[in-house]
């Protein structure tokens, strides 16, 4: 017979309401960020089929897209842009030209919804170039950091112009924040915000985003993004972001390296993103296409263990998918 009473978790499970009361960790729509693409060139939306359920935008069908997210009450759009083929070259300078097709795209959305949606660039050069690379090569065909640096700054502050409330460089040079900032700063950008991709890391997750992108990519992103295996590396190069003046950093992918984010997250004195990224998105579409398993219940499963790791942000392309309000 027991003298004391059985501790029973069990009791904050009893009912639906009863666990609803308790839960820990929820999904508010204004944690969530659409990753959304716009293609020169095109009159009509045009599906991803490696992803399914996502587009290539037109400039009209991206107008339509940020007052959706507007209606939705979630909280940003990052746009990437797909230029024509003829229009890349060794440095991605498209990139930075007013009239290319990303700077267009954030000048369509910001005149389309103005302040109700936060508006962020992708401030990278891969889309852009014709060698598929985060920034311009060096005659040994290796990613010379400092000179694309200067480049970074044009598109900066090319898409500051152009509407974007926050740039966000995704390219992992040494040094990015810091001249980006200055950047911004000299041109009277003072108040446009920065998104560091702070621990990114050369992901084979990234797969369906290369289709998304039109990417032409020759080799990998090895010798820049982070080592998949390294785990305190993801923290050295957050505080460096920091200290650059980052207001935002950045895990990406998000689900495969939870514990980077969590050490992120645990001493990080700004806001934390994570991205959900293109290989997580399909393969759960993929999975839940074959009835493999519970589509809705997987898509709210893996945003909020995001969220319990410690995200504030979440870049998801669910992020409008009723799944996750549910």
């Amino acid at each position: 017979m027991h003298t004391t009473p059985f501790i029973r978790p069990r009791r904050l499970r009893t009912t639906a309401a009863l666990r609803d009361m308790v839960t820990e960790t929820r999904i508010h729509p204004k944690q969530l960020i659409l990753p959304a693409f716009i293609r020169d060139g095109i009159r009509e939306k045009n599906p991803i089929s490696s992803m399914p359920g996502q587009y290539q935008h037109t400039e009209e069908s991206l107008r339509l897209l940020a007052r959706e997210c507007v209606a939705a009450g979630i909280g940003g759009i990052d746009l990437f842009g797909v230029p024509l083929d003829e229009d890349k070259d060794a440095d991605g300078s498209v990139g930075w030209d007013p009239d290319g097709i990303l700077n267009r795209g954030l000048a369509a959305i910001r005149d389309e919804v103005g302040d109700d949606l936060v508006v962020i660039a992708d401030t990278c050069l891969d889309e852009f170039t014709d060698h598929g690379h985060c920034g311009t090569l060096a005659d040994d065909g290796r990613v010379d950091n400092d000179a694309t640096l200067e480049l970074y700054a044009k598109m900066a502050v090319a898409q500051a112009r152009a509407g974007a409330h926050v740039v966000s460089p995704s390219g992992m040079m040494d040094g990015q924040v810091r001249v980006i900032r200055e950047a911004l700063d000299a041109t009277g950008f003072d108040d446009v915000s920065i998104l560091a991709y702070s621990a990114k890391y050369a992901s084979a997750f990234f797969g369906p985003f290369r289709e998304a992108v039109g990417s032409g990519l020759q080799g990998d992103r090895k010798t820049y993004q982070q080592d998949p295996a390294n785990r305190r590396e993801g923290m050295r190069e957050t505080l460096l972001d920091i200290d650059e003046g980052a207001d935002m950093v950045m895990v990406k992918p998000a689900g495969y390296y939870l514990d980077v984010l969590a050490d992120v997250a645990a001493m990080s004195p700004v806001p934390v993103a994570a991205y959900q990224v293109s290989g997580e998105y399909a393969m759960i579409e993929a999975a839940a296409a074959n009835g493999w398993l519970d589509r809705d219940r997987v898509i709210r499963e893996s945003v909020t263990g995001i969220i319990r790791a410690g995200a504030d942000l979440v870049l998801t392309y669910w992020a409008l998918d009723p799944a996750l309000y549910a």
